[in-house]
């Protein structure tokens, strides 16, 4: 997966911290994390000159952790926001990274 950024290293190391991901290569024109070394598939952040449009995503990351609110907290004092897309009273959380790309934290289904 490609991710176009004005600063790929910047975000490129948000998401790792995100993700528990390392990096695995730190060019600033193809910095790319994964998992683990030698482990893809990966994530590449490419430069762009221009921000992110301001329009939703065709394509987001959604999570499913464990414990939503605290991965809710902990992502929000990385430096990602809270955002509103018209998403409603739903039981996921709308969040974006520092870039303004969105992405969402899931509940856990009912039992």
């Amino acid at each position: 997966m490609v991710v176009d950024a004005v600063d790929p290293v910047s975000l490129g190391r948000w998401w790792a911290a995100a993700l528990g991901w390392v990096v695995v290569n730190d060019d600033p024109h193809e910095f790319e994390i994964q998992l683990a070394p030698d482990h893809p598939p990966g994530i590449i952040f490419e430069p762009v000159s221009e921000a992110k449009p301001h329009a939703k995503n065709r394509l987001h990351l959604d999570f499913r952790p464990e414990d939503q609110a605290a991965q809710v907290q902990r992502l929000i004092g990385l430096g990602a926001r809270r955002l509103d897309i018209g998403q409603g009273d739903v039981p996921w959380v709308v969040l974006a990274d520092p870039e303004g790309n969105e992405f969402c934290i899931l509940s856990q289904p009912e039992p």
